[in-house]
């Protein structure tokens, strides 16, 4: 090899390289950090001003929202313990069923049914989510009607939805995160040493005492990441869970129409003004603070996990 035309045969070229690259890499960790902190300050202006001028308790603790009466009411509280309580059951549903298909593919499916399933899973994160609305609203919402009939077929007092309410939201959303709880989670458990899977067979252990007690502890920083990616994807969603839980802001039970954060903003923000495009800015604010405290949150819960182990 000619060392004139090669990047490892001149020491000065080879300075010149690792120079270059690490500016590259430095810029692109410094606009990284530069996007994260140009949204949070711009989240804090926007959102701010509208706490200050209708009041943090008649926001974040009002119960109505009619931004159009006289006077306006801006009350959030439904809105955002519908965001909560949906998420909730969201991964409570989502996880377990991802999780365990990531470990049927990683440690028990046949090469040929894993032939089959992978790529499904993979289809399924390609798909755009407003697809998933539709398929919700044309297939999960006559469902969810023909159940709330039965249930309230007596009920003088229940205000029928149609069956876009809480649960056909919850159900979407649980469907929507699989992709990402699935394929991340199965790269953490392909990724656990093979060596302690073969101690554990060696010392008498079955290959489902394996699994649950050697491999996914052994996983778990890469399942806790799958677990935040996809609460991440279930919080920020919108367009989906438009279409099936009915946008309505009510108290998020089962069979209510409910409203969560997200689409509190899609649904107004083309027409909102003034006062009333600020609260949904602060909508905004609330949403993104919450992402950043389970991220925190789940963050510290890994650390402590990894320190655990450690000692």
């Amino acid at each position: 090899m000619d060392k004139k035309n090669s990047i490892i045969g001149s020491h000065q070229t080879k300075e010149i390289a690792e120079k270059t690259a690490f500016i590259l890499f430095t810029l692109c960790g410094f606009f990284a950090v530069l996007a994260v902190l140009s949204i949070t300050l711009y989240m804090i202006l926007s959102g701010t001003p509208a706490l200050l001028k209708v009041g943090i308790t008649e926001i974040l603790f009002g119960t109505v929202w009619k931004p159009a009466a006289n006077p306006a009411s801006y009350g959030i509280l439904y809105v955002i313990l519908t965001s909560i309580i949906g998420t909730f059951f969201a991964v409570l549903i989502g996880v377990p069923i991802g999780v365990l298909t990531a470990v049927f593919l990683a440690e028990t499916a046949p090469k040929k049914l894993a032939a089959i399933v992978k790529p499904a899973v993979e289809l399924l994160a390609g798909i755009p989510s407003v697809i998933y609305g539709l398929l919700g609203l044309l297939i999960l919402n006559p469902l969810m009607y023909k159940l709330e009939q039965f249930i309230f077929k007596d009920s003088q007092t229940h205000q029928f939805t149609g069956g876009a309410n809480l649960i056909s939201a919850v159900f979407v959303l649980a469907i929507m995160i699989l992709p990402t709880v699935i394929n991340i989670s199965e790269s953490a458990i392909r990724a656990v040493p093979a060596q302690l899977k073969s101690s554990s067979l060696a010392l008498g252990a079955s290959h489902i005492q394996t699994i649950f007690k050697v491999i996914l502890p052994a996983a778990k920083s890469g399942i806790i990441a799958a677990i935040v990616l996809g609460v991440g994807r279930a919080i920020g969603e919108a367009m989906a869970i438009s279409l099936v839980s009915g946008s309505a802001v009510n108290l998020p039970l089962p069979f209510n129409s409910v409203r969560f954060l997200t689409t509190a903003i899609v649904s107004e923000m083309g027409y909102a003004a003034d006062t009333h495009r600020e609260v949904l800015f602060t909508i905004g604010l609330v949403l993104f603070v919450f992402i950043l405290v389970i991220n925190l949150v789940l963050t510290k819960i890994l650390k402590g996990g990894k320190q655990d182990g450690e000692n």
